[in-house]
């Protein structure tokens, strides 16, 4: 095999074929990248859940592949000065790298040692623009469970419903939810949860245009398509939560918020909150403004925040994490806060009644001390 190519092409396809390289393995093969050249140079990374393949214009005067160790070849890229880049390797697996005065010689690993990434037919699928599907990511993903004990809740559930695409997260703490109109669909009504570290990948190697991603989806894994890059994972198997019944739809307090203020107020009342002095942040719904309030070993803060509406006194706490990660994801400047007890679910989406995103936080019960 040999090839050249731009180093910074070469460069950008091995970041992004490495994100789905297992750290560590006892399949060496896993800790690499596949490079594969023929009429194009295509660099795979798999970990058995997880596959990227990305694919560069190169001139190729030999085909072939070899596997190199994701994080040395990563950091060659990374280290070489500008310029063209010449990849060799020859049957005895060894790879000779050089860029301008630069050369390195390493061993490879065979080609053959690799595993075969599972397939998923492009028939059955939607497509949307990359600027789309990042944005419901990024305003999904911060409410994904880390906690392996419900694996199902480590990814975000894709819904499809007619032209509607919705995306789902949730923790067991807090819900995150975002809904889109389809331009292309060739699914029929259906549902599937895609890990979130998966998504975590997606949302890197989308960009900020309207270029279609294809979503492909298959019995168990699932694709993305984007540009000359293919993300492949797992579908998560499991109940999801059923989270139309948990949203609650009449409410008895309805404030109006500015989004950037409340995000302000709850950081400064939240500065003496740490790992070690946690407490949750008391917010007192009032005429006209919401008084906040945190109490910790380290001291008492206190700020308020103005709204629109009044709250009739009730007073209610929440993590301060929590309701920091909605308001950051939230697409709106102006933002409906609805309330009903202080042991109820908080629910937050636009004021202008736009249903595209809605977060519900749960409270967290006051104690006197608090």
């Amino acid at each position: 095999m040999k090839f050249s190519c731009e180093k910074h092409l070469l460069q950008a396809a091995c970041s992004i074929a490495s994100r789905a390289t297992a750290a560590k393995s006892p399949i060496p093969a896993l800790e690499g990248i596949l490079i594969e050249a023929g009429e194009r140079v295509r660099l795979t990374g798999y970990d058995l859940k997880e596959g990227i393949f990305t694919s560069l214009e190169a001139d190729v005067f030999e085909a072939g592949s070899i596997v190199v160790g994701a994080r040395l070849f990563g950091e060659m890229m990374r280290r070489m000065p500008d310029g063209i880049v010449t990849v060799e390797a020859d049957i005895n697996l060894n790879v000779h790298v050089q860029c301008g005065k630069s050369e390195f010689n390493f061993m490879g690993i065979s080609a053959e040692d690799y595993p075969e990434m599972p397939v998923v037919d492009r028939l059955n699928g939607i497509s949307l623009p990359e600027k789309i599907l990042k944005s419901m990511i990024n305003q999904t993903i911060f409410a994904v469970s880390d906690n392996d004990i419900r694996p199902i809740y480590t990814g975000t559930l894709f819904e499809i419903n007619g032209e509607d695409l919705t995306l789902v997260s949730v923790d067991g703490y807090r819900l995150a939810k975002r809904s889109e109109k389809l331009d292309s669909s060739k699914l029929e009504n259906c549902s599937f949860v895609v890990p979130g570290s998966a998504l975590s990948d997606i949302e890197r190697i989308c960009g900020d245009n309207d270029d279609e991603v294809g979503i492909s989806v298959g019995a168990k894994h699932i694709s993305f398509s984007i540009g000359k890059t293919v993300v492949i994972s797992r579908r998560l198997e499991g109940e999801f939560l059923n989270y139309r019944k948990s949203i609650p739809e009449n409410f008895r307090v309805l404030v109006q918020v500015d989004r950037a203020e409340l995000m302000s107020t709850i950081d400064r009342v939240s500065l003496i909150v740490s790992e070690k002095n946690s407490s949750p942040v008391r917010m007192n719904f009032g005429d006209g403004s919401i008084d906040c309030v945190c109490v910790t070993p380290i001291g008492k803060a206190e700020d308020v925040c103005t709204c629109e509406g009044s709250g009739d006194g009730l007073e209610i706490g929440f993590n301060d994490r929590y309701l920091t990660d909605a308001l950051k994801a939230a697409g709106k400047e102006k933002l409906l806060v609805c309330l009903n007890t202080a042991s109820s679910p908080c629910i937050i989406k636009a004021a202008d009644g736009s249903e595209a995103f809605t977060y519900m936080i749960l409270p967290v019960r006051l104690r006197s001390g608090d």
